[in-house]
């Protein structure tokens, strides 16, 4: 006979907030090892988005999808990016109103560079509080809600380089 505890119903609410205020914390810690080498986590993320797209370039529009910000605050951080020479913006020559944003080799050096770091405080920060079987589930569960909130199965998550 295998012991089954009782389940407890807990409401999508309480189950956000949860998730919610995790996540917060979880970003404020982490956002203590930033800036690193100069650069915020808000670029961190942007340089981390491109370097997982093929040839390390993507339409600004996309990139507005894939990051945390909005479309106005997305361009400024490119546009200063840009002046930095972390990245490029060209023409979209396949329709001339878009833009591409490339990664250039010095962005990609600093964004490996961060990575590294931000890679290890992660780690410590998951590890400190999950098991390794708590990590998985969590990942899974993550997921499948991002995938049922969006009905898109992008495939988001990547690991970090040396992390």
């Amino acid at each position: 006979m295998t012991d089954r505890s009782p389940v407890t119903k807990v409401s999508p609410i309480a189950s956000w907030e949860a998730l919610f205020r995790a996540q917060v914390q979880v970003m404020r810690t982490l956002a203590e090892d930033f800036p690193f080498k100069g650069i915020s986590l808000t670029e961190y993320d942007v340089l981390y988005t491109l370097s997982f797209q093929p040839n390390r370039r993507m339409r600004i529009r996309d990139l507005n999808s894939r990051t945390l910000l909005t479309q106005p605050s997305v361009s400024r951080l490119v546009d200063r990016l840009s002046s930095r020479g972390l990245v490029n913006k060209s023409v979209d020559p396949s329709d001339g109103r878009g833009t591409i944003v490339s990664l250039t080799g010095a962005g990609y050096e600093i964004y490996r560079d961060a990575a590294r770091t931000h890679g290890r405080s992660i780690t410590s920060q998951m590890t400190k509080a999950l098991t390794d079987d708590e990590l998985a589930q969590l990942a899974v569960l993550c997921d499948k809600l991002r995938i049922g909130v969006s009905g898109i199965d992008d495939d988001c998550v990547v690991e970090t380089p040396d992390a």
